[in-house]
């Protein structure tokens, strides 16, 4: 069995291990083990906090396998973005241009520097391991930031929005960089990154960037190829995400063209379908009969816990049935409340 909690102290060399893997679709995950450290007092300091408004608070979340105690996953939830500065994104517009005397009239693709999505909630730090990129689990830590949120509403915006990693070479080139920030930076793209540390919301960014309109038919071709795209270490994210009611339309990510994909948490399933239930110990059950793999979180605060169960049909009953080893793990017990949405 695995299980998704908060980050703990304990956890920080397991996370060092973590980081050394080449991750080039996580852009948040600490490096060193300085930072790491930081992230995860961080973590812990925010789930312990009394929170009316969201702020700075950042939430880790680690995937732990039972069997051996290993931590095989991480994925990450900031409270509110750029809530120490702004964040900044370039925004997909179509500018329209007319030609009274000449009657013509055409849209042209351009770029614009916002800072929108400034005070979303943002996902991020996504990353699982091999061994369960393929198991529901990777949908488990995905969705448990979410189930989280659901749990806490008032630790979180409305809004939420995930950046993912653009295209890059093997050797870490940016095409979109090349032609658009290192212009203005006058730096190698992996030399930006770790000027900036994976943050988008340094002053610099608005002091170098382009504040006007970047017109994409005059970027080269490889470029506008790219714009929108993912790395491929990204294709998993993007698929838990998009099935999640996350789009990818409308902002890109300033320094590899990467997707940023946003929505209200009214577009989400997990806010929109999970269900609160009564947790009962199972009887034996029919030979036979049906189960369904759930999503299922217990409490709050630093004691947060999810698994995924698979059990009989919940949604025309008031309780759901779980193993006591699974009500072990997520610390309740007969009359307790769990929340559950299908994976």
């Amino acid at each position: 069995m695995y299980v998704v909690r908060p980050v703990e102290l304990a956890d920080i060399a397991a996370l060092e291990k973590l980081a050394a893997v080449s991750m080039p679709g996580v852009h948040t995950l600490p490096k060193t083990r300085d930072k790491i450290a930081q992230a995860v007092e961080a973590s812990i300091a925010s789930f312990s906090a009394h929170v009316d408004i969201p702020s700075e608070e950042s939430y880790l979340f680690v995937l732990e396998s039972l069997a051996d105690h290993s931590i095989v996953g991480t994925a990450a939830i900031f409270a509110s973005a750029g809530s120490n500065g702004t964040y900044f994104s370039f925004r997909n517009d179509v500018i329209q241009q007319v030609s009274r005397d000449l009657n013509i009239s055409h849209s042209v693709h351009a770029l614009t520097l916002c800072s929108e999505l400034t005070a979303y909630s943002q996902l991020s730090s996504f990353y699982v391991n091999e061994a369960v990129q393929n198991r529901p689990e990777a949908a488990l830590l995905s969705r448990a930031r979410l189930l989280f949120a659901a749990m806490a509403p008032q630790r979180f915006a409305d809004r939420f929005f995930v950046p993912l990693a653009g295209a890059t070479s093997a050797n870490g080139e940016s095409p979109f960089w090349d032609a658009v920030g290192r212009k203005f930076f006058q730096m190698d793209f992996l030399d930006a990154e770790r000027t900036i540390g994976g943050a988008r919301n340094r002053t610099l960014i608005v002091e170098l960037m382009p504040h006007y309109p970047v017109y994409v038919p005059l970027l080269p071709g490889d470029a506008q190829a790219v714009m929108g795209q993912i790395h491929p270490s990204g294709e998993l994210a993007f698929n838990l995400l998009t099935a999640e009611g996350f789009e990818a339309d409308d902002y890109i990510d300033i320094f590899d063209g990467g997707p940023i994909l946003q929505a209200h948490k009214h577009a989400l399933r997990t806010c929109t379908s999970s269900l609160q239930r009564t947790v009962v110990t199972p009887r034996p059950s029919r030979a036979g009969e049906p189960v369904v793999p759930y999503a299922v979180a217990a409490n709050a605060g630093q004691e947060f816990r999810a698994v995924v169960v698979s059990v009989p049909a919940i949604e025309a009953s008031a309780t759901i049935a779980l193993p006591l080893e699974v009500q072990e793990t997520l610390q309740v017990a007969d009359g307790g409340n769990v929340i559950c949405v299908r994976i």
